[in-house]
């Protein structure tokens, strides 16, 4: 499920007779529960929305799902190489990976 840049993961409680889910793009803890999928979806919106009002009540910025930023650490080498083949290219490292990334990337 998605929701505003929200990414959900659900599971079903088969015990329980509910739906759970929580936010997987944020290390911020957004949770949400539904007895049926169109309930479970509202309670998603809900949980969202509350998470906004909320830190804009205490005047913080939310979280955003994705900063664009992340961490790779790779064998020199490799990073020799990619180096390599961006300066060869005219082109930075940056836009040598995120490139290669795309054609990949494809969802």
């Amino acid at each position: 499920m998605e929701y505003k840049g929200y990414i959900a993961k659900v599971i079903f409680d088969e015990e329980a007779g509910i739906f759970s889910g929580d936010v997987i793009n944020t290390r911020d803890v957004i949770t949400f529960q539904g007895e049926s999928v169109k309930e479970l979806e509202q309670a998603f919106h809900d949980s969202v929305e509350d998470y906004l009002e909320f830190c804009q009540e205490r005047g913080e910025e939310p979280e955003k799902p994705f900063s664009g930023k992340f961490v790779l650490r790779l064998p020199s080498d490799l990073h020799r190489n990619l180096a390599l083949i961006a300066n060869r290219k005219n082109i930075s490292l940056n836009k040598l990976i995120i490139d290669e990334l795309s054609k990949v990337g494809e969802l």
